[in-house]
């Protein structure tokens, strides 16, 4: 078992996560320690599927960010999903119609992303925006990985589009390009949650597409949309989601031709509008982006 000391090492270090099997191999590491080595594991007070953990010592006693516990794998569940994930990505188009197997996507990339912010929860406060750029570039990164091995050529990069009538351009900085015959097919933003970055991505369609003059579809893949609220011991969870803002962008502006979670909303099952705009992130690996390149 690694330690608290040798794990938060580990994550610090980004260029030790090139391949899925370093998400993979890390995430065993975490979940095998958190399974026996956490002073207090804590249910957040309004909705008793969020757990929160607590470090001991050799962590500050940090609380960690809310963990959604049907999503979260102990490892030996981790283990069995992580071990045929490769098979499954390869077989994806396959897996349409089971339900078990598309469940198991969003738990593996839940639990492999979490266990990453989790860990990185642990490093001292003066630390938090650096854990916060690390959580946010692995998670673009591991999306990377998962659409790569999907049989797809993507890069991420910074485009310089020609403003009509002008010698001026526009940069874009996108984080998933994917491209088919060289040219590209879809633009894709991968965020930890929407909080403040949500309008940059309806912006980002806009222009794009009018400056090209093209029709190229934006989708967008968030993690999450929670954190945590409240004082101890009464912690709860808190929504970062706003509802209002991203229907104003969707109906008033443009809307996006795809949003993916891994870790739903209760209001994103229930509302009508909602419903017809985000999706859990099965549905762009399982359907969705076969149809954004066809």
């Amino acid at each position: 078992m690694k330690t608290l000391w040798e794990i938060m090492s580990w994550v610090s270090q980004k260029e030790r996560f090139k391949e899925i099997e370093d998400y993979i191999e890390f995430s065993k590491y975490y979940l095998e320690f958190i399974s026996t080595e956490l002073q207090a594991e804590i249910v957040a007070q309004n909705e008793v599927n969020y757990h929160f953990f607590q470090y001991r010592r050799d962590g500050e006693y940090n609380i960690t960010r809310p963990v959604n516990e049907d999503l979260f794998l102990a490892l030996c569940d981790y283990e069995d999903v992580a071990r045929s994930f490769e098979e499954t990505l390869e077989n994806i188009r396959d897996i349409k119609n089971n339900e078990l197997k598309r469940k198991y996507i969003n738990d593996f990339v839940y639990t492999t992303q979490q266990s990453i912010g989790c860990a990185l929860d642990a490093l001292p406060s003066s630390k938090t925006n650096t854990s916060r750029k690390i959580n946010g570039d692995l998670f673009e990164r591991l999306m990377q990985l998962i659409i790569k091995r999907l049989g797809f050529i993507i890069d991420s990069e910074i485009l310089k589009v020609k403003i009509p009538n002008s010698n001026e351009i526009m940069k874009y900085q996108n984080d998933i390009e994917i491209k088919v015959n060289g040219e590209i097919a879809a633009i894709g933003s991968v965020k930890t949650s929407s909080k403040d970055r949500v309008d940059k991505i309806f912006l980002d369609k806009l222009m794009y597409n009018r400056l090209t003059q093209k029709n190229t579809p934006h989708f967008a893949i968030f993690l999450h949309d929670v954190q945590r609220v409240g004082k101890e011991p009464n912690y709860k969870i808190g929504q970062t989601f706003l509802t209002g803002h991203f229907k104003a962008y969707t109906i008033g502006l443009n809307s996006l031709d795809g949003v993916y979670y891994c870790d739903l909303r209760p209001v994103m099952k229930t509302d009508a509008l909602l419903k017809q705009h985000i999706k859990s992130l099965d549905y762009l690996l399982c359907e969705d982006i076969w149809n954004y390149i066809s």
